[in-house]
């Protein structure tokens, strides 16, 4: 004769099934919003925040403003109607993304900026940038070396509203003014762009022939420079970039574009998710609201050590 199940094992097979049925509780949620992937530096930083997030438990979306002040406002109205607890920033603009921070702030979302900073402060938790001033020195350091201190040349900037292509074009000609045999003779803002820059450079060098040297405030503009010269076949001119993305160091170890400025990126979108994680968990990151990050100079002796914004041990 079958013997009937007991009691107690009808009653935990039946909240077993029911307990496989029930959703897993949802994780709290954190916003990484950046410029376009089409740069490989804003896509490093986009993965490395989001890795870095889904690593300590939570959620992660991904969001791209394509330095868009307007877009970027979207962006934040999308974090906040998803109740995103934490907004990993790389603004749209230093003075147009003052008000979406604060609208989030308002909403309960703390910030927390990289790469680039804004026009204020008290409004984001933390501004974790590359020390952009340091690391443009070290490059018009290289750039100096390699033009043997004489020679014309020719300075592409990135966006105007951005305060880096300030902070970076100060930093090269706080030590290139100091050699009176170096003559710029052009200097145009090609918006952080490769094909912008490819079209800016090729004019230029129908007016100025004679430059032997090209210092850029990015490496996606280094990169277009590069390729209008090899086209009008001036593979002599000295490029000089900023970033450290692996197109420029493989075209370093090519014996093309001379040199590079590495920021962190991969590392500083960790660390503001991290920083963001214990604010969430303690009120605070123990850190200050304005935090630098040192660059490192690429150049022949050391690009192959170097991978996708960081350096390899």
């Amino acid at each position: 004769m079958t013997r009937r199940p007991a009691l107690a094992v009808l009653v935990a097979a039946a909240l077993s099934g029911w307990a496989a049925c029930v959703p897993a509780a949802a994780k709290d949620l954190i916003a990484v919003i950046t410029p376009s992937h089409d740069n490989p530096f804003f896509k490093a930083e986009a993965l490395a925040a989001e890795a870095r997030a889904k690593a300590l438990g939570y959620d992660a979306i991904v969001l791209v403003h394509n330095d868009d002040a307007n877009k970027q406002n979207e962006l934040f109205d999308t974090a906040i109607a998803r109740k995103a607890k934490a907004i990993i920033l790389d603004n749209a603009g230093s003075e147009a993304s003052v008000s979406a921070v604060a609208k989030a702030k308002k909403a309960g979302i703390p910030s927390f900026l990289i790469d680039r900073e804004i026009n204020a402060t008290g409004i984001a938790v933390t501004q974790i940038v590359s020390n952009n001033y340091q690391g443009a020195q070290l490059g018009a350091e290289e750039f100096v070396k390699l033009m043997k201190e004489k020679g014309n040349y020719v300075e592409l900037v990135g966006r105007e509203a951005d305060i880096n292509a300030g902070v970076r074009s100060k930093g090269y000609h706080d030590v290139i003014d100091k050699y009176p045999g170096l003559k710029m003779v052009a200097r145009q803002s090609a918006n952080w762009s490769q094909p912008e820059a490819f079209k800016k450079m090729e004019t230029i060098l129908q007016a100025n022939p004679d430059i032997k040297g090209v210092i850029a405030g990015n490496d996606t503009m280094a990169m277009g420079a590069w390729a209008a010269l090899q086209a009008a076949k001036r593979t002599d001119v000295i490029v000089v970039g900023f970033d450290g993305s692996n197109d420029v160091r493989d075209s370093i170890l090519k014996g093309g574009i001379k040199a590079t400025v590495l920021q962190p990126a991969h590392r500083q979108a960790e660390i503001a998710v991290e920083q963001a994680d214990k604010f969430l968990k303690t009120g605070s990151t123990g850190q200050p609201e304005k935090q630098l990050m040192d660059c490192v100079l690429i150049n022949a002796k050391n690009a192959a050590k170097l991978e996708t914004f960081a350096m390899k041990k």
